[in-house]
């Protein structure tokens, strides 16, 4: 891997709230059992918005989260 490279860690979660300019309060599920999940704050990617593809509370979502922590980009609904 050359040095500009970053590897991108993609998830799955689960919509849990739907906030103004489509930010979404997104539940990763418990790597453990008996534990609940992250709650992470995403964004719509780019394509999305331009097709404007609908995501609801409850929706599956495909997300690449920053590498930095905080914020994630949804990339993909599967459900």
């Amino acid at each position: 891997m050359s040095e500009g490279e970053e590897t991108k860690t993609t998830t799955a979660g689960t919509v849990e709230e739907v906030l103004p300019n489509s930010l979404f309060r997104v539940r990763i599920p418990a790597k453990e059992e008996g534990t609940e999940g992250e709650l992470v704050l995403a964004y719509l990617a780019g394509k999305m918005r331009l097709h404007r593809i609908r995501v609801l509370v409850g929706d599956q979502v495909d997300m690449v989260l920053d590498p930095y922590g905080g914020r994630a980009r949804i990339v993909r609904r599967l459900t």
